[in-house]
């Protein structure tokens, strides 16, 4: 039995949802929120398996919800946006439901979103990723099984290489990223990280301690972690030197 949310601030729309969702034995209805504060909450409470999502809500919109959340599960969007508009979302390939809906449209929706493994979830990812391309993202979604994790980027102490993705290294835990080294050096503000390694990249605001050795600088960090700086980056840790 699979959790669902819905998250709409009509009755009207969520009253529809219900009924149709009566179709599907395997999908329990675990709550329904009226607004985008209140779903934060329910969703990082509940953690449900999928969210029925209106776009245009009181206190925060649907993609202001996805941004905020620790958790974030499979997501069909619900939306009375015209076909131009939802375009964005078909690049993305999530799903979504253009109100007025049918039932049949909403079973294929469903059906859709049920029969994804990750798909979903990195596509969910991609979408959060560009809703403010100019800015420095303040969190980002990292994959935990079936499931992605909001972490703020202010808990990250360090990032290496782990194959041809990157191991995210927090105050708590360690992540596992789909992203690159340079993909994320990209992404990332630099005023708060520095990549010292071909395979490393630190917070600056993790920094304890900066040992000069014949082989060049070593980082300790304020979990006594020890970083080696490369020679390639050793100059800009000198600059940060005073």
């Amino acid at each position: 039995m699979k959790k669902v949310v819905i998250i709409d601030d009509e009755a009207p729309a969520r009253n529809l949802l219900k009924e149709y969702l009566t179709g599907f034995d395997e999908l329990l209805l675990a709550a329904e929120c009226k607004n985008g504060i209140e779903a934060i909450g329910i969703i990082n409470v509940l953690q449900p398996d999928l969210i029925f999502l209106d776009v245009q809500m009181p206190g925060k919109t649907g993609f202001e919800v996805l941004q905020e959340v620790d958790f974030i599960p499979k997501v069909i969007f619900s939306t009375a946006y015209d076909q131009y508009a939802l375009k964005a979302f078909e690049v993305n390939a999530v799903d979504y439901l253009l109100k007025p809906y049918t039932k049949e449209r909403f079973a294929n929706a469903v059906k859709k979103i049920l029969t994804d493994s990750n798909d979903n979830i990195r596509q969910v990812q991609q979408l959060t990723e560009s809703l403010n391309p100019n800015h420095y993202p303040q969190r980002i979604l990292v994959e935990q099984g079936a499931k992605l994790i909001s972490i703020s980027v202010t808990d990250i102490q360090w990032i290496e290489a782990d194959g041809d993705y990157t191991r995210l290294h927090t105050h708590q835990q360690s992540f596992l990223s789909n992203r690159s080294m340079n993909e994320l050096e990209q992404k990332l503000n630099p005023v708060q990280f520095q990549r010292v390694h071909r395979s490393a990249m630190i917070a600056l605001s993790a920094i304890k301690e900066v040992y000069r050795e014949a082989s060049g600088p070593q980082i300790v960090l304020h979990n006594d972690t020890v970083v080696k700086v490369s020679r390639t980056y050793a100059e800009a840790i000198k600059k940060l030197m005073y």
